[in-house]
C-alpha cells in the first residue's frame, strides 16, 4: 500500500488503547495521518472492522521483535503498549517492552508513545510491611513492570512521549469490577480506596488523547502526560451509577486486604494497586491533572457521561 500521508503505528490496535487511537486518526477530518493496525490476527473481526475503516492492518507480534521492526519500517510515530492482563506475568512484559523500544529504535521511529504506569516501588519499597510483595520482587506487578520498563526507551535514545494512563471504566463491564448484585437483591460496588478519588478514564479517551499527542509533533517528545476523564471516590462512583443504572448502588469500602483474599487471578495485584492509589493519592492525582487532560482532549468524557452510553453495558449478577 503506498502512502502520501504520514503514518502511525498502532501496537494492540484491536485492544482499548490502540483501537481508541486507530478510530482517532481515521475519525480526523483533515486526514492528517494513516493509521497502521498491528494485531497478532489480521484476519479477526475487530481488525477487519478496522480495515473497512480505513486502516492499514498489519501482522506483527510483541513476542518477535523482528516482526515488530518490519511493521514499524516507514511509519513517523508508533503507539506501543503491552498486554499484562493477557498472560500475568512480569517477566513477559518486560521482554515485551524491550522488544517494542528495539524495533522502534531499529526502524527510526521519529516519535513513540510508551503507555506506562508508576513503578510503585519507588514509591513503597520491597522491604515496607504495610503491603505485600508479590511474585518476591513487586509490590504492584502490572504497574511496577511498566513503569519499570520506560529505561528501555531513554537508553537506546528512542524520541518518546511516556504516556500515563487511569483506570478504564471499561472495567466495569469486562473486568468484573462492577457492581454486584447481593443475595437481598440491593447492588454494590467495590472500591478499596477509603475517601480517595481514583482517577478514571473511558478507555476510548486514552486513544484520543495519544493522538493529540502525535498531532503536537517532537514538542512532546521526552515529556511525560498523564490523562484522566474525572477523579471520583467510590461512593460518587456509586452515585453515579445510581442515577445510570435507576437504582441504588451502595458503595462497598472493604479494606484492600479484604480484596486481596477474593481470590480470583489478579486480586492480590489489584489489591495493592487500590492500596496504593488510596495510600499515594495525591502524588498519583497531581500526574493526571484534569486541566491538563482535557486541554490536550478538549471531548474527554465524564464518567456520567460515559455512563450514559455504556452504563447498561455493565453486568450486574
Amino acid at each position: 500500500m503506498s502512502h502520501s500521508k504520514p503514518i502511525i503505528a498502532v501496537v494492540g490496535a484491536t485492544g482499548a488503547q490502540g483501537g481508541g487511537l486507530v478510530r482517532a486518526i481515521l475519525a480526523d477530518n483533515s486526514q492528517r495521518f494513516s493509521a497502521r493496525a498491528i494485531t497478532r490476527d489480521p484476519k479477526s473481526r475487530a481488525a477487519l472492522e478496522l480495515a473497512r475503516l480505513g486502516a492499514e492492518v498489519v501482522a506483527a507480534d510483541v513476542n518477535d521483535e523482528a516482526s515488530l521492526q518490519r511493521a514499524f519500517l516507514g511509519v513517523e510515530a508508533a503507539f506501543c503498549v503491552t498486554f499484562y492482563w493477557a498472560h500475568l506475568s512480569p517477566r513477559k512484559e518486560i521482554t515485551h517492552a524491550q522488544n517494542l523500544a528495539r524495533a522502534a529504535k531499529g526502524a527510526n521511529v521519529r516519535h513513540v508513545i510508551w503507555s506506562t504506569l508508576e513503578d510503585t516501588r519507588h514509591f513503597i519499597p520491597l522491604s515496607d510491611p504495610r503491603m505485600p510483595t508479590l511474585l518476591e520482587e513487586y509490590k504492584v506487578p502490572h504497574c511496577d513492570a511498566k513503569g519499570a520498563c520506560n529505561h528501555f526507551f531513554t537508553e537506546l535514545r528512542v524520541p518518546t512521549t511516556y504516556l500515563y494512563t487511569s483506570f478504564y471504566w471499561e472495567n466495569l463491564i469486562y473486568f468484573g469490577l462492577g457492581p454486584k448484585r447481593r443475595s437481598d437483591g440491593t447492588l454494590a460496588f467495590t472500591l478499596p480506596m477509603g475517601n480517595a478519588q481514583l482517577p478514571g478514564i473511558a478507555a476510548e479517551d486514552i486513544g484520543r488523547s495519544a493522538y493529540a499527542i502525535f498531532k503536537r509533533g517532537a514538542t512532546m517528545i521526552g515529556k511525560s502526560v498523564g490523562v484522566a476523564g474525572e477523579h471520583l471516590s467510590g461512593s460518587e462512583m456509586a452515585d453515579a451509577l445510581s442515577r445510570a443504572l435507576g437504582e441504588p448502588v451502595l458503595h462497598d469500602d472493604i479494606s484492600p486486604a479484604a480484596f486481596r483474599a477474593m481470590g480470583f487471578p489478579g486480586a492480590d495485584d489489584l489489591g495493592n494497586m487500590f492500596q496504593f492509589k488510596r495510600d499515594f493519592a495525591q502524588e498519583f492525582r497531581a500526574r493526571r491533572d484534569l486541566s491538563v487532560s482535557r486541554e490536550l482532549n478538549p471531548g474527554m468524557q465524564s464518567f456520567a457521561q460515559w455512563l450514559a452510553e455504556n452504563a447498561m453495558r455493565i453486568p450486574l449478577a
